[in-house]
């Protein structure tokens, strides 16, 4: 058997990887399970799956978490610092799920004690890209991703170098409101933004989506993960979220990896790497499909795109400013503050201002994104 932590136990990822894990309870061995402050449901799976410790993020949630575990011999924690102290078990794979920023230091914790890290925590790398892989490399870890975009384009580089690729090509399903015309994008509604046409997401990922900014944050991603340059990587829109990914090599082959909208089929390849394991879920039906279709990026309507490679290309804290923007001006979104098409344009708002000197450590980048949160939504409240 081996140990696996699940940090964001009770997020749609740990969802995932817990039903993974429960139709194959002979494989694993559960270390740690986390959560924010869902102290009934964290304990009931710790419970389930035998896990030697739960841990809440927020602290006023211990004695709840504690009193659902009294009896179980299941130790219960709380707080950033266990978090960290849980991530450092040392599993033999840690799936790293905890959204935002929050997951920055668990990660991190995970990857400095050089053992496998099933990465689905995207501030990581959009905010401490070069920080988090200098840690990987110096500390011997492997990194594995699990957003099915990146999951898609590391199984089709399997078995061939990095220095024979021509393009990496990301595919967007161009999210609910694909087709509509900038005046119905300034009217939409978060209730229309959260219903994403493929895939089942929470509300901040699915908002993203719509944006396209989740895409764009996938391409500042796939430029830390897959080192080609950013002139290779390019984005185009896939409706039917069929295709997931591409990887264009120099003798002018193409490699795709398709699969079901299940994010079940990524995290099984990261569960099983570098084997298989069956799933779930229902095989594609292409007869049934029919057809696959592909259009170019409009930018004009969904700029969060290229504001994302202005960004990468910027580099040092951009990203970081950049994700931090996004994630207050979406809350403000979904609180009914502000339109659906002034998240983008805070964003830009904010990387037009100073950005600050390049992050060289993770508590750097944590401050800057503090900085960074501070500073939109004093923009917010003086728009």
């Amino acid at each position: 058997m081996r140990s696996i932590s699940i940090l964001g136990a009770t997020g749609s990822i740990g969802a995932s990887t817990l039903d993974l894990i429960r139709r194959n309870p002979q494989e694993w061995r559960v270390t740690a399970l986390t959560a924010n402050c869902q102290a009934q449901e964290l304990a009931a799976l710790a419970r389930e799956f035998g896990a030697e410790i739960a841990v809440v993020a927020d602290t006023s949630c211990l004695d709840d978490l504690r009193e659902a575990l009294a009896g179980s011999g299941i130790e219960a924690a709380a707080g950033t610092r266990a978090l960290c102290e849980a991530a450092a078990r040392g599993a033999d794979l840690t799936v790293a799920a905890i959204v935002g920023c929050a997951g920055l230091a668990p990660t991190m914790a995970a990857i400095e004690q050089g053992g496998t890290v099933a990465l689905a925590n995207k501030e990581a790398l959009v905010s401490a890209g070069d920080i988090l892989l200098a840690a990987v490399e110096r500390n011997g870890a492997t990194l594995l991703p699990t957003d099915s975009e990146h999951n898609a384009i590391f199984q089709c580089l399997q078995g061939n170098s990095i220095s024979d690729v021509s393009w990496i090509t990301l595919t967007a399903s161009g999210g609910p409101f694909r087709d509509w015309t900038g005046g119905q994008l300034r009217q939409a509604t978060p209730a229309q933004a959260v219903k994403h046409p493929n895939w089942a997401m929470g509300a901040k990922i699915s908002v993203d989506s719509a944006t396209m900014m989740n895409k764009g944050l996938e391409f500042i991603e796939a430029h830390h993960l897959f080192p080609v340059g950013l002139d290779r990587l390019r984005i185009v829109v896939h409706p039917q979220s069929v295709i997931h990914s591409m990887v264009e090599y120099r003798d002018g082959s193409t490699l795709a990896q398709l699969g079901p909208s299940d994010m079940r089929v990524p995290i099984a390849s990261c569960l099983a790497w570098p084997r298989r394991i069956d799933t779930p879920c229902k095989p594609l039906d292409l007869p049934g499909l029919g057809q696959l279709s592909f259009f170019p990026l409009d930018e004009e309507r969904f700029p969060a795109t290229r504001l994302c490679r202005e960004a990468a290309e910027a580099g040092g804290a951009a990203p970081a400013v950049l994700n931090a923007a996004n994630e207050v001006a979406v809350a403000a979104f979904l609180a009914g503050q502000i339109g659906f098409t002034d998240i983008a344009a805070k964003v830009d708002r904010m990387l037009a201002r100073a950005i600050p000197a390049p992050p060289e450590s993770l508590e750097c980048v944590l401050a800057i994104d503090a900085e960074a949160r501070e500073r939109t939504m004093e923009l917010l409240e003086h728009a």
